[in-house]
């Protein structure tokens, strides 16, 4: 068993991109709505949520502090819908997600920083772990599919450590 120590990128559009959707106003363009009181970004996310009688779930989930280095155990991945996360706190989080392909998975492993005025769309079937909160007690409004399927795959990652900092 080796150690594999990720130190988490700037989470940008570009780098992401290969797993989903980074969900931020800035660079975005924005219109004036409500007599010009209020900017109005669109469209920031493909939400993908219909396959198999599917639905709109709107949550907040709540994520306890995590300490870095931190160990990547288990990924998931939701084979019917994209998942959207999105900071209520503005305080930064790990985003963990692998690549497809038939390597190992620990190998295709990559992490990210989310600056804590950024959220996440993972794509439909995207390996990612579940939400890491860093500094304290943290928010998350997260858009999901509900529906009559189970829409989650787990597996476990034996063999190689995967730890990631971010620093």
């Amino acid at each position: 068993m080796a150690d594999i120590v990720l130190r988490a990128a700037p989470l940008t559009v570009q780098a992401f991109a290969p797993f989903g959707d980074v969900i931020e106003t800035e660079g975005r363009s924005w219109r004036w709505i409500n007599e010009g009181t209020s900017q109005r970004f669109d469209d920031l996310a493909q939400i993908d949520v219909l396959e198999g009688q599917g639905r709109p779930l709107m949550s907040i989930f709540r994520a306890s502090a995590q300490s870095v280095p931190f160990r990547v155990c288990a990924l998931e991945r939701h084979p019917l819908s994209s998942q959207s996360f999105y900071p209520l706190d503005a305080r930064p989080f790990l985003v963990i997600v692998a690549e497809s392909g038939s390597t190992p998975i620990a190998a295709r492993v990559h992490a990210f920083l989310s600056s804590g005025q950024q959220g996440v769309n993972y794509r439909r079937n995207t390996w990612h772990h579940s939400l890491v909160a860093l500094q304290q007690t943290s928010n998350f409004l997260v858009i999901d599919r509900a529906g009559p399927q189970e829409n989650c795959e787990e597996i476990a990652l034996d063999g190689d450590r995967i730890l990631v900092t971010t620093g």
